[in-house]
């Protein structure tokens, strides 16, 4: 059988399977998939797996701890996480208290962490006690003294409890609650745990997902249980995913990518998931010939190293059927090196953003080649999932002028607008940015600028907005140039991102010195960024500009886009720069 007709056999199993769209919470789906696929695996790791079964008996414990520490339906709950089974656990028990996941990225310091916590409102943080470099608890001391006895102490008047998840990467701390003592609260609290679940809504919130604000703070996109389980089976179907599929993946379920296309979408075919704590090319070609993996998914960056990997020291991928490599426009020898080296059949990648739950547009498994290279793939049909009202489609496209706000036609290039069911209704608590976000007939202004042909095929070619991906991380210049500028010795930062073959695109960051003679050294601006910032927000480039060399409005505000190609050829993508300009 060639791939289309697989790939189309694969699609009307799945619909056999879901004949009608039935809304679901997230905890309601688990124990729907339960019913079919109870001892199959779900989270697949190389010293114990977790079945179905084992996932859901684990979520209920969980969740009756919760209902345990004053958890009702509407309270937030942070979770700071690597890959770890628990996570899964947990976000289906935050759902079945009806409470609403906070999932917050475990690369952030401790001002960036404080500004989630206080402005998410959560009443709950379950959180790592180490994670390689990184010592979350030590971060609690500096934000939220006292966070032992009070939880959020002064600070946070919200936050109730804190709980620990120790990963064994350093001395435990006594003082701490555990997720044992979270686990204890829960005694005796089924029944109220099983009285209290059907009550919860599919149309309610189930995350808040932070991603980066136009004014430097993150906003936090709303998600519900229906859009979130709606794409992920838009995501199965699109891709064509077969009975038992299982996904090998690095990238963090605290972002859409890991969390729908990979973890829900496995589940509405019985497959499975094979999630490492950490990316590492070797460990994740070792892990697709140990368990037999399916599909392999990967940003760029982490495609190309897979690659160099295996071409050093090839193992056995004959169980990988699919590829789904994602996060910006790919180099296009990428897919004939993915063919060559690791021999999947199915290739695809996406684009999508949080606002959109994840993917809307994807390349179709059995689609010609082309389409990988020239395209972020067509909007994608959903199947059952679909809006009838949309052509069977979750998100629809439009383009249009930013200038004069006027539709254009197929084909021509402007700011992409997207509207649909998945579609996220706004950010907690940041009205003035919901608003400027949305038109008034209801359209998601993406900031990306792009085409839509007659056929739906999406292009992505620029932005409009100052946001760049890192490495599939989505960063904001204005986070960095407010750090930046408390440096006594610059006058004003502007940061934008520019190329980069492996990670898409890195920052650089343009300083206007207060002195020209005493510039600061671009090793101190790196370090001043380096504790302050995650590390995916850290410049690349550093470079000293004399403040009439940078290109302005009229009204003298920087013009990015043009900055962008002034900087381009000072720079060598491969090498970190630091040398003035002027």
């Amino acid at each position: 059988m060639d791939v289309i007709a697989t790939a189309q056999a694969r699609r009307e199993a799945l619909e056999a399977a879901h004949p009608e769209w039935v809304p679901r919470t997230l905890a309601g789906a688990l124990d729907h998939a339960v019913q079919r696929f109870g001892d199959r695996p779900l989270v697949i790791g190389d010293e114990i797996t977790h079945t179905y079964h084992d996932v859901q008996a684990w979520s209920r414990g969980l969740a009756a701890g919760l209902l345990g520490a004053g958890i009702r339906p509407g309270d937030h709950v942070a979770v700071i996480l690597a890959n770890y089974p628990i996570f899964v656990a947990l976000k289906y028990a935050i759902a079945r208290v009806g409470a609403t996941c906070v999932p917050i990225n475990f690369l952030l310091r401790a001002g960036e962490l404080a500004y989630i916590l206080e402005q998410s409102d959560a009443r709950v943080l379950i959180t790592m006690d180490r994670f390689r470099e990184m010592d979350y608890l030590a971060q609690l001391d500096a934000i939220a003294a006292g966070w032992r006895e009070r939880a959020g102490g002064d600070r946070f008047g919200k936050l109730a409890h804190v709980f620990t998840f120790t990963t064994g990467e350093g001395p435990t701390d006594p003082a701490a609650r555990t997720i044992d003592d979270l686990v204890a609260l829960g005694a005796g609290r089924a029944d109220e745990l099983a009285a209290l679940e059907p009550a919860s809504a599919p149309d309610g919130p189930s995350d808040i997902i932070y991603t980066s604000g136009t004014t430097g703070s993150p906003k936090g996109v709303l998600l519900a249980h229906d859009m979130v389980l709606r794409t992920a089976y838009a995501s199965a179907y699109w891709r064509a995913m077969a009975d038992g599929w299982r996904i090998q993946f690095a990238l963090p379920m605290y972002h859409v990518f890991g969390y729908v296309e990979c973890l829900m979408a496995a589940t509405f075919v019985g497959g499975a998931i094979i999630p490492h704590l950490q990316f590492d090319p070797d460990a994740t070609l070792d892990a697709i010939e140990r368990h037999r993996a399916h599909d392999l998914v990967c940003v760029p960056l982490m495609t190309w190293k897979v690659i160099d990997a295996q071409r050093a020291r090839p193992r056995d991928l004959s169980s990988l059927v699919a590829v789904f490599s994602s996060g910006g426009m790919a180099p296009p020898e990428i897919w004939s090196a993915i063919r060559e080296t690791l021999g999947a059949p199915e290739l695809t990648t996406a684009y999508g953003m949080s606002e959109t739950t994840a993917s809307t547009t994807c390349t179709l498994p059995e689609g010609p080649d082309v389409m990988l290279s020239t395209t972020n793939g067509r909007l994608k049909d959903a199947g059952v999932a679909g809006d009838r009202a949309l052509g069977g489609k979750l998100a629809i496209y439009k383009a249009r002028d930013p200038q004069t706000g006027a539709e254009l036609p197929p084909g021509a290039e402007g700011e992409l607008m997207a509207r649909g069911p998945i579609i996220t209704k706004g950010y907690y608590n940041k009205p003035e940015e919901t608003a400027a976000t949305f038109t008034e007939d209801g359209w998601l202004c993406t900031g990306d600028v792009g085409t839509i042909d007659a056929d739906g095929n999406l292009r992505l070619t620029g932005r409009i907005k100052e946001t760049y991906r890192c490495a599939g991380e989505t960063v904001m210049p204005r986070e960095i140039e407010i750090v930046i500028e408390t440096h006594p010795a610059v006058a004003e930062a502007h940061v934008v991102g520019v190329p980069h073959g492996r990670v898409g695109e890195v920052g650089c960051a343009c300083i206007v010195p207060v002195d020209p003679l005493a510039p600061p050294t671009p090793e101190d601006v790196i370090a001043l960024c380096t504790r302050e910032l995650a590390r995916f927000k850290v410049p690349r480039h550093v470079l000293i500009v004399r403040q009439e060399d940078l290109p302005r409005t009229a009204t003298g505000r920087v013009q990015k886009f043009k900055l962008v190609e002034h900087v381009k050829p000072l720079l060598n993508p491969d090498q970190p720069t630091a040398v003035p300009v002027a």
